[in-house]
């Protein structure tokens, strides 16, 4: 398995994880109270961290969020933007993805606000930054991010918890790598057992709150990864329609939550007597526990490293190259 860059990033992404942290830490931030919007955007597992990051910078700071995708910020900003002062929030691993550059690129030509950049590389957009965040210890060398996004969420984590006020919080985080580790030990075996069985045909994530995100993340790593059928869904919605698609041959991964555990953990049961495979993870009493003891709103980057595991280890059973999925580059390109 060491032969396959994506394995051996993922589990090495806990010392980004420290980096992220020390980073966000010695960077001079702004106050949500001097913004009245955030907008967080990115492509495509950017974007999904940009869901995750408008749900918690809300959730924390009591101020108003939304993720937008890059290319539509681009193209239909008219839809997004307001008058009131905003703070745009720019996720890129390479730092070059066109549709970001050139909607941040717009973004400042209007005057519309200030800019921070998270990213794993310094290139074109973050020198567009007022607050440039560069996680290099975050660089993958495989097409499908999984380092690199933890990475950049454990980054804007921190920054909304620092922009809320809420130095505790930050503290509290500083136990995620030694977390991180030990779950990868305890549970990657786990991982190997569900990604191998080729039985199963089709993979559904389900999170809430700021875990839908992360939920469209996981499930866009089985996608690529594996060229299996695969979707994200809110706890919820799940009944409302695509619970049709549950039988032997699914699995149903729950990211459970803390707040809302009653009823999530009832979507899965039900799940389960539909014939589902059913993998729970959260802080305790699941098939994955992290047992950490760190406050919800800042250990959701726990939910990655075995989901990422299972579909590193389905990709390799079927005869796949997980450095390298089809039809994929690193960064997207265009001409505008």
């Amino acid at each position: 398995m060491k032969n396959y860059h994506t394995y051996n990033e993922i589990k090495s992404q806990t010392q980004a994880w420290a980096q992220a942290l020390d980073i966000v830490n010695a960077s001079s931030l702004p106050e949500a109270g001097d913004y009245d919007q955030v907008i967080f955007t990115g492509c495509g597992s950017t974007y999904y961290l940009s869901l995750s990051a408008a749900a918690l910078y809300q959730e924390l700071t009591g101020r108003s969020a939304r993720a937008v995708p890059g290319g539509e910020l681009l193209l239909n900003s008219q839809t997004v933007l307001t008058n009131q002062k905003t703070l745009l929030v720019a996720i890129s691993r390479s730092g070059t993805t066109t549709e970001t550059v050139k909607a941040v690129e717009k973004f400042k030509s209007e005057k519309r606000g200030d800019v921070v950049v998270i990213s794993n590389y310094d290139e074109a957009l973050s020198r567009m930054a007022n607050v440039n965040i560069v996680v290099d210890k975050g660089q993958e060398e495989s097409v499908a991010q999984t380092r690199s996004f933890a990475s950049m969420f454990v980054a804007v984590t921190a920054l909304c918890a620092k922009m809320a006020g809420r130095e505790d919080l930050v503290e509290a985080m500083k136990r995620l790598p030694e977390i991180g580790n030990l779950l990868i030990g305890n549970y990657e075996s786990y991982a190997k057992e569900i990604g191998e069985n080729l039985n199963f045909d089709r993979f559904y994530f389900l999170g809430s709150s700021f875990r839908y995100g992360l939920a469209c993340e996981v499930n866009l790593k089985m996608k690529e990864m594996t060229l299996t059928h695969s979707e994200p869904f809110h706890f919820l919605e799940f009944r409302h329609g695509p619970m049709s698609m549950v039988n032997q041959n699914a699995v149903v991964v729950g990211m459970l939550s803390d707040a809302n555990r009653v009823h999530e953990a009832k979507v899965l049961s039900e799940m389960k007597m539909l014939g589902g495979t059913v993998s729970a993870i959260g802080e305790s009493e699941a098939d994955v526990c992290f047992e950490s003891n760190i406050p919800e709103s800042v250990r959701g980057v726990l939910y990655l490293p075995i989901l990422q595991l299972m579909a590193f280890y389905r990709s390799v059973k079927k005869g796949l190259n997980p450095d390298r999925p089809a039809n994929l580059t690193a960064v997207v390109k265009l001409d505008f």
